[in-house]
């Protein structure tokens, strides 16, 4: 039997619409409320399932105020609307709703929202019974999909665990978390637990695509339809399809594309330039190490594709929340670059990496281990080189006139990476992978930053 779902909306056409939208797919359905008061009476009445919330509604009383009380009851419950403004979102999202849905309400959407909704709200309350049975989180076998990913930290297995949830679902997923940290891995593990795994994964980094090529890179185009187009070409979308495309970087989507990706979500369809409308099955996952809810209320990202990409968010540690898993990543990476006897690290080079706070990130400290490596002499690595170790301690936060501008912190994180991988700027284990940026932006930066004139000084 289907769940009962509460409507809270002020508007009666939007509340009528989306009452057809769940009876017609078999829903039960309560009495329509428009104020907090009324929604609190239903509740108690008629003990829904699940509540869609609005944000502003009638009388006194938000929705925010609605989802406290709802996230104290552990009620599950989705925002039906939202807004552009910063600390609204921010408030929203304190109250634990399952996801946010967009005006105007797509079947789909909505279906997809409520079976995302259910599903993580089952395995919150079976968390909850479980923890209530012991004190100690009991461990979750993981499947082999995921054995490749290393690390035995509570932060980092709880992201694995999110990810074998929504593994087996075809819904969207935006991966969260800085650079370095593993996003292309796990989306790709993902792609491995799925129904698609027989299908293409596709990877493409937006952040790397010229903007005059982006649009015929991801949707393609006829011949003859511009200047230079000597013979058709498929998109990445076309590529993908069946499988799964992972959109790095989706934080630099130039804001025109972003209309044509959000109906690619919709419409699940594709229109190569010069050429017409095709129908594609492709699930979409996208990373970003950028914060889209500040892109949002600068105007630089859509809301609604926000919230159409955001319906599972997944953040993955930075190795600094996570520095119990630096001995096995260490360990890791000595056995992948080794190819002869694999060297033991002594306390002194181990504590040297404990005590390192990882700009870079797993990336950061996959290049330290196999630099070092390659110069390691014997089976044991007495010492270990971290060649940004060499900048300046940080000032003391009491003195403000010791504190480094933006510039200054930005030039000695670009410094020290680029010493990191003996100042190789392109390529595999490169500063502008490290950094996770366009090398063309690499270079631009480090002549802005006079770090060129540098490198020429070390070299002499």
């Amino acid at each position: 039997m289907k769940a009962k779902i509460l409507i809270v909306e002020d508007q009666f056409i939007e509340a009528k619409g989306l009452n057809i939208i769940l009876t017609n797919a078999g829903y039960a359905t309560c009495t329509i409320a428009r104020s907090v008061a009324v929604a609190l009476t239903v509740i108690e009445k008629e003990k829904p399932d699940l509540v869609l919330v609005d944000i502003f509604l009638q009388g006194e009383g938000t929705g925010i105020d609605l989802g406290r009380i709802l996230n104290e009851k552990n009620m599950a419950f989705v925002y039906l609307s939202a807004n552009s403004n910063r600390q609204i979102l921010e408030e929203a999202k304190s109250t634990r709703p399952y996801g946010f849905m967009v005006k105007p309400f797509r079947a789909k959407d909505v279906l997809i929202m409520l079976d995302v909704a259910l599903y993580l709200h089952q395995h919150r309350m079976e968390e909850s019974a479980l923890q209530a049975l012991s004190q100690k989180s009991l461990p979750v076998a993981l499947p082999a999909e995921f054995s490749h990913l290393v690390g035995k930290s509570k932060k980092f297995t709880e992201a694995l665990e999110q990810a074998r949830l929504v593994g087996p679902m075809d819904t969207s997923v935006l991966i969260l978390g800085e650079s370095g940290t593993g996003k292309e891995l796990i989306a790709h593990s993902i792609h491995k637990y799925s129904t698609r795994k027989n299908k293409p994964f596709v990877v493409v980094n937006c952040g790397a695509l010229p903007a005059n090529l982006i649009e015929s890179e991801l949707f393609g185009h006829e011949k003859g339809s511009f200047t230079g187009a000597i013979a058709r070409r498929a998109g990445k979308f076309e590529l993908a399809d069946g499988g799964t495309i992972f959109l790095d970087e989706i934080g630099e989507l130039p804001l025109e594309l972003q209309v044509k990706f959000l109906r690619v979500l919709q419409e699940k369809e594709i229109e190569p330039i010069g050429g017409k409308p095709q129908k594609i099955n492709v699930r979409v996952l996208a990373a970003t190490n950028k914060d889209l809810e500040e892109e949002v209320a600068a105007g630089r990202f859509r809301i609604d594709l926000y919230y159409r990409l955001n319906v599972f968010p997944l953040m993955l540690p930075s190795l600094r929340e996570r520095k119990e898993d630096i001995p096995l990543l260490a360990e890791y990476f000595l056995k992948k670059y080794s190819e002869g006897k694999v060297p033991t690290l002594a306390k002194e080079a181990l504590d040297k990496l404990m005590g390192y706070n990882w700009p870079g990130n797993i990336r950061e400290l996959e290049n330290t281990i196999q630099r070092n490596v390659v110069m390691a002499n014997g089976t044991v690595m007495e010492s270990i080189e971290i060649p940004v170790s060499k900048l300046a301690p940080v000032p003391a936060i009491n003195d403000k006139n010791k504190f480094k501008t933006m510039m200054e912190n930005e030039r000695d994180h670009i410094l020290a990476v680029l010493e990191s991988c003996n100042w190789k700027i392109s390529g595999k284990g490169g500063a502008a992978e490290i950094l996770d940026i366009n090398v063309n932006t690499l270079n631009s930066r480090i002549k802005k930053l006079g770090i060129e004139k540098e490198i020429v000084a070390r070299k002499s």
